[in-house]
Parts: structure tokens; C-alpha cells; sequence
């Protein structure tokens, strides 16, 4: 079973208009409603492509009720949320149908307590005695200790379990220190982390800060990675357009896949590479375009270099 972390779990919605513009009345042409949070959209994909998934995290409220209804009918996922006092958060996504572009309004989430931060902490130890690995993913609520992350990258690995960090800002810096498996930043956090700008160079730092491998998007042109084994490049075969959000998501799924499927370093970047692209094509966030899946593994060209032993 692998075990994803959404501390911040939210019902996501999205809108699509015809053309969005400011201080202007929309007529909004379809909505769609999502269990969502970094987390959730990974572990979705993670179904999809086979696997076992719990999420954990937290839930509450009436938005809270809808996402757990939603999530149960997702095949393959199975629902360890920990209910707390405050709502669940919602994001907003607004798609512009003519230029192609998405909005994002994303909510803080509730207020979790210290007795809620115990509870959801004992019931991870719990789960991760089944699980082959982990993904942390997203925002923290408030409430939730800025080391939260670090706590919880160092239960994982007391336990022997491989663990997926990707968040950003100060959560990231502190749980780099507590040397996760993989941190899978973009570019701009990334930076935030090292100071660096050019990625090459910050994706050896933030190893040498902590994290053993470094996996940094660059959006539409594709993943970079620097790991023990070596460092590589995976680029997608052409420019995608559509709504890129969940695209980071989906590569996350690929990148765990690989990691529990022990896949070599190039075939998990390239899956990555292709369930992001497809994601993209895909018009809600947790879901990709199988077709373009398919068609784009093959076609991601992966350059590199494998370290000496």
C-alpha cells in the first residue's frame, strides 16, 4: 500500500467561461467537483495506474462530508482521514476556454488544535506499518507546527519507509533537513530554497542540504533530476496547453510508482514526464489523459549521466 499525506485537503472546484475578465459578470458553461489537495490527486493517479492507496490528512465540515463521499467512489483509494472541528477548505479553479489559462483561488483551510495534531500523528505511525511508501504533499493548515513535515519525514524513515516530500517555503527547508528520499519542487520553490535560479546548481545544493534525491519540475519543459545514481533531464516531445493544475500531482504519482515498481531513474522520469503532460490535457486535477499518457511515455527523450559506484 502506498500512503499519501494531505494535511490540507480540500473539495476542488472548477469553472470554465468562455473568457475570463476582470470586473466583468461570467456564465460559467461547466463546473466539476473534486476531493482534493496534492495528496488526493496523486493517490488518484496512483489508482489509476494499479496501486494500492490510503490518504490520510484531515476533514471536517460540510465541505469536508462531500469530499469523503466523493473520494469513496474512487476505485483503488481507501479513505484514512481524520476528522477534526474546522470546515475543510475549498480551492476554485476558473479555465478560460479561449486562451487556454487557469485561475486559481486557493482557501487557507481550518484551524487544526494540538489535540487534533496528536490524533492525526498516531494514526499515521499506525498506517505506515503497512505501507511501502509515502508521499507528503501540499499547504499546512493553520495550527499545524511549521516542522510538521520534518516530524513526519523522520517517523517514515525510523520505520524504513521511502518518503516523497513536496511542499514548499519554510515546511520544505525544514523537512530537507530530515533527508527524505525525493523532494520534488518546481523551479521558483526550488530557488526559495537555495537562492540558486539556475537548476543545475540547485538541485545539488538542496542534496547537500538534506534531500537524497531532487526532482524539480520546469513546467512544460519537463523534469530535471540529481540523485545518487546520477542526474538526468526529461523533456516532454512537444509544448502541451491546457490546465496545469494536478500536473506536479500526477508527477509525483509517477515518481513514487517508479520508486515502489523499482524502476531504473529514466523509465520513473519519464512516466512522470508523460502523467504530467497528460494531466494537463486532462480538464480537472487527479486525472490524466490515458491516450496521451500512452502515446507520450515513449516519445520522452531522458538525457544524463549515471554517478560512478
Amino acid at each position: 500500500m502506498i500512503l499519501t499525506v494531505t494535511l490540507n485537503t480540500a473539495l476542488d472546484i472548477t469553472y470554465r467561461v468562455r473568457s475570463l475578465r476582470p470586473h466583468a459578470s461570467h456564465r460559467v458553461s461547466e463546473v466539476t467537483e473534486r476531493p482534493g489537495g496534492k495528496g488526493v490527486n496523486v493517490a488518484r493517479v496512483l489508482a489509476a495506474l494499479g496501486h494500492e492507496v490510503t490518504v490520510t490528512g484531515f476533514t471536517g465540515g460540510a465541505t469536508g462530508r462531500v469530499v469523503q463521499e466523493r473520494l469513496a467512489s474512487v476505485p483503488g483509494v481507501v479513505d484514512a482521514l481524520v476528522p477534526i472541528t474546522g470546515a475543510t477548505r475549498r480551492t476554485i479553479a476558473v479555465v478560460d476556454d479561449r486562451s487556454g489559462d487557469t485561475t486559481q483561488l486557493n482557501e487557507p483551510g481550518p484551524t487544526v488544535t494540538p489535540t487534533e495534531w496528536s490524533a492525526f500523528q498516531e494514526a499515521y505511525e499506525h498506517l505506515l506499518t503497512s505501507a511501502s511508501a509515502v508521499a507528503l504533499c501540499g499547504s499546512l493548515p493553520p495550527g499545524v507546527p511549521v516542522g510538521a513535515y520534518a516530524g513526519l519525514v523522520r517517523t517514515a524513515r525510523s520505520a524504513g519507509i521511502p518518503v516523497l516530500l513536496d511542499t514548499s517555503g519554510e515546511p520544505l527547508r525544514r523537512g530537507v533537513a530530515a533527508r527524505p528520499d525525493i523532494i520534488k519542487p518546481n523551479a521558483d520553490e526550488l530557488a526559495e530554497l537555495t537562492g540558486s535560479h539556475e537548476p543545475l546548481r540547485a538541485t545539488q545544493d538542496a542534496r547537500r542540504r538534506g534531500a537524497r534525491a531532487v526532482v524539480t519540475s520546469l513546467g512544460a519543459e519537463g523534469l530535471l533530476a540529481a540523485s545518487p545514481e546520477g542526474r538526468w533531464r526529461a523533456a516532454p516531445p512537444t509544448l502541451v496547453r491546457g490546465n496545469p493544475t494536478g500536473a506536479g500531482d500526477s508527477a509525483v504519482a509517477g515518481l513514487l510508482s517508479g520508486l515502489v515498481e523499482h524502476l531504473p531513474w529514466p523509465d520513473r522520469l519519464a512516466r512522470a514526464t508523460a502523467l504530467s503532460a497528460a494531466t494537463v490535457q486532462a480538464p480537472v486535477a487527479g486525472e490524466f489523459d490515458r491516450g496521451v499518457y500512452e502515446e507520450w511515455l515513449g516519445r520522452v527523450t531522458v538525457t544524463g549521466e549515471v554517478s560512478a559506484a
